[in-house]
């Protein structure tokens, strides 16, 4: 009976690490992946958004209107992007996303202040992601009550009751007022599901041929690389769709989400996102040399995409450089698209502000995925 060697245990030890510093790209992964997370989770997450995009429409400018807009922005949960805007603007801008909030003075308003007639603020919040208006929404409600003290003070208005608000604060929350959170995670789990499923498959693709051996046959195949790419692709994004049809089956019958949009643009919609992942998979499978390997890329790429596309925190809580990196992703764009369409009943203008940065991440990641492939043939 052979007897227990630690001298072989430290020789396949050593052998061990030998082995897997020739796989650079596992060693990579190994020290990349934990990095990503201690700087995303440390640097980039944040449940407590503050500097929130906000517009103002004001029927009433008056030295109290301008203390108020300043008193809103001094709270550092709002960051008034526009303080003259117009109702269409901001219903538009409420519609596409560019702001989360609409604070609306209506006419006359000093002069009821000044009579003491508690005269009413309209705040519009967009509710598609209930967690990132909950904090903002609190500290304009003290506004209410401590924004006039001074200058009513200074006017010599004595008279009223320092116990009452000198005026109401109506809050009303746009798209999904019952603040019910499956109405945001599950449209939201639409483009996850598609970004882990489709990048996985078709990051397989190639390491497969390459490891059973018949990518000796597709190469030898009188085939241009575009067309193994598309080759490649087409039975995936029906199978993407397929998916896609059950997710809305179960959102719509099972947890009752509501879908105030068309259908059919969220499924042509679906078509470009589908194809940018099912591209990206396809480039990964290019450059990995096994199937381990796709799967660590598939995963490197999938962790950041689903932290700063704001579908788990708010993308707004998110610091200046963190969003500007998570509008790199096609899921931060597809997130908007799905809760606009299905939540805020966006048509085809609402949602091309997101659509073409998803069809030039496509056109992009497909030239790179056909050079990569002709990289090949070499």
């Amino acid at each position: 009976m052979l007897k227990f060697s630690w001298h072989r245990v430290w020789a396949l030890i050593v052998k061990e690490f030998m082995q897997m510093r020739r796989d650079s790209v596992t060693i990579g992964m190994l020290v990349g992946i934990p990095l990503i997370q201690l700087l995303l989770f440390g640097l980039a997450i944040n449940l407590n958004p503050k500097n929130l995009p906000t517009m103002v429409v004001s029927a009433d400018y008056s030295e109290f209107t301008r203390t108020f807009v300043t008193a809103v922005q001094n709270t550092a949960y709002f960051e008034v992007v526009n303080n003259n805007a117009t109702e269409a603007q901001a219903e538009e801008a409420l519609a596409t996303g560019k702001v989360i909030f609409v604070i609306n003075i209506p006419a006359n308003f000093t002069r009821d202040l000044l009579q003491g007639a508690q005269p009413s603020i309209l705040v519009t919040s967009d509710a598609t992601d209930p967690g990132s208006t909950g904090n903002a929404l609190l500290a304009m409600q003290v506004l209410s009550t401590q924004v006039f003290t001074n200058l009513l003070q200074h006017n010599g208005l004595n008279f009223l009751n320092n116990s009452a608000a000198p005026f109401n604060l109506l809050v009303h929350t746009k798209y999904n007022p019952e603040a019910i959170t499956q109405y945001s995670i599950i449209p939201g789990l639409m483009g996850v599901i598609l970004t882990m499923t489709m990048i996985m498959i078709t990051g397989l693709t190639i390491t497969k041929e390459r490891e059973r051996g018949t990518m000796e046959n597709l190469l030898a195949m009188p085939i241009r690389p575009i067309e193994v790419m598309i080759g490649k692709i087409l039975p995936y994004i029906i199978v993407g769709y397929g998916q896609q049809f059950l997710i809305l089956l179960t959102a719509l019958y099972l947890f009752d989400v509501p879908c105030q949009g068309s259908i059919s643009l969220l499924m042509l919609t679906t078509l470009p996102f589908v194809a940018v992942n099912l591209a990206i998979g396809l480039t990964f499978s290019t450059v990995a040399k096994n199937q381990l390997q796709a799967m660590q890329m598939t995963f490197f790429f999938f962790l950041p995409s689903i932290l700063l596309s704001g579908f788990m925190f708010p993308f707004y809580g998110m610091p200046q450089w963190a969003q500007w990196l998570g509008e790199v992703f096609p899921l931060t764009h597809f997130l908007r698209i799905v809760r606009g369409i299905m939540l805020k009943g966006n048509g085809f203008p609402e949602i091309w502000c997101n659509l073409w940065p998803i069809l030039l991440c496509l056109l992009i990641v497909g030239v790179l995925c056909v050079k990569r492939y002709r990289q090949t043939l070499d």
